[in-house]
């Protein structure tokens, strides 16, 4: 079977490009299903896959196979960066749905035959993906595939930050770029779960959206006294953990600055090394792709490390994990809900006006591949 696949290349002369190619689809094994997709997001990884951290504004038409392709310059620091990817094209998409039209001979495998899944692996921005039936998460009647297109990746992130949270010991949870699809999803598990969250925001019309969402905790970090708001926040719950999409800049820092004046508060007295309390930010994206910058005004107990979630799952373990698949499959219309700002087809994907779109990643914008449209 032959199908249309996005796929992605970092070449010698400093660009990367994005294209389609026909590509063959073999017959499921004998544990694998063979998908039709329907539906697939575009999320931040995916573009870390499609165009590094280069910048889209700065995209070009160009045309490989026939169809529309589009190609974006690497600044030098970034193509030296990417050096080992040159001349290797990479099939994206983290996650998809769609019905299952063939499937091999497992028990497992045969018993989502004709049904719709949801499903992560890779290689989703295509007309139809292989993928082992454990990979599968069957969708309800009531649910169609836009619904379950997003099934992985942001639940499984969101409720990844609730569970390091509780596996480390943590009350309170501080979440940055509050007002996304992920955002928005976390907040709707922590009210669920009685988890206090502290949510930053960039704007008082995010401010406004959240907590029209039920949020109890927003600050904006664009105020004047967001500081002092944010300390102010962390003091009142107790939050001691944070994760952090932006990486670059300061944010890292003021949060970090703010549970130690929260902690320093909890003292039975003054140290000269500051509050012992364990204060910790996991970084988990690159929006802003500058340096974080630390003054280390926050005593010696404090940590900072990346946050990424196939790691994260595996040191879960398979009890929590499957606990966590059961609440996202009967949650994708409620907390596990995403939206969609734009739909677009494979082809279009690669228009440049929708690659400069997507690929400005804002707060909001959130855009599903509809392959067969």
């Amino acid at each position: 079977m032959k199908s249309l696949q996005l796929q992605s290349c970092v070449h010698a002369d400093g660009f990367i490009e994005c294209a389609l190619f026909e590509v063959d689809i073999a017959d499921p094994g004998a544990n694998e299903v063979q998908i039709a997709v329907e539906a697939a997001p575009i999320n931040p990884s995916d573009l870390g896959l499609m165009f590094g951290i280069a910048d889209t504004d700065t995209a070009e038409a160009c045309e490989r196979n026939g169809f529309p392709a589009v190609r974006v310059p690497l600044p030098p620091a970034l193509q030296k960066a990417m050096s080992t990817r040159v001349g290797q094209w990479l099939p994206a998409g983290n996650e998809g749905a769609g019905k299952v039209i063939a499937a091999g001979s497992s028990d497992m495998a045969q018993a989502l035959l004709g049904k719709h899944v949801g499903a992560f692996g890779g290689e989703f921005f295509a007309n139809y993906r292989n993928v082992s039936a454990m990979q599968c998460l069957p969708l309800g009647d009531d649910l169609t595939a836009a619904d379950g297109a997003s099934c992985f990746v942001n639940p499984m992130t969101a409720l990844g930050f609730v569970e390091t949270a509780r596996m480390e010991n943590h009350k309170a949870i501080v979440h940055a770029a509050a007002a996304s699809n992920l955002g928005q999803m976390l907040n709707r598990i922590c009210l669920e779960d009685g988890i206090p969250l502290v949510n930053i925001v960039r704007s008082e019309q995010q401010v406004a959206l959240l907590k029209g969402q039920g949020a109890q905790v927003v600050v904006n970090s664009s105020a004047d006294d967001f500081n002092a708001q944010l300390a102010a926040a962390i003091e009142a719950t107790g939050a001691t953990i944070a994760f952090d999409p932006i990486g670059g800049g300061t944010l890292t820092n003021s949060i970090l600055t703010a549970m130690e004046i929260a902690a320093q508060k909890r003292m039975p007295e003054w140290s000269r090394y500051g509050s012992d309390e364990h204060k910790q930010v996991y970084i988990y994206g690159m929006l802003d792709p500058a340096p974080s910058t630390l003054t280390r005004g926050y005593g010696f107990a404090w940590s900072i490390g990346g946050w990424l979630l196939t790691p994260f799952l595996q040191r879960a373990g398979l009890e929590r994990l499957g606990a966590m698949r059961s609440r996202v499959q009967h949650g994708l219309k409620t907390t596990f809900a995403s939206h969609y700002s734009d739909r677009t087809s494979l082809v279009g994907a690669l228009a440049l006006d929708a690659v400069k779109q997507y690929g400005k990643k804002a707060t909001g914008q959130k855009t599903l591949i509809e392959p067969s449209a």
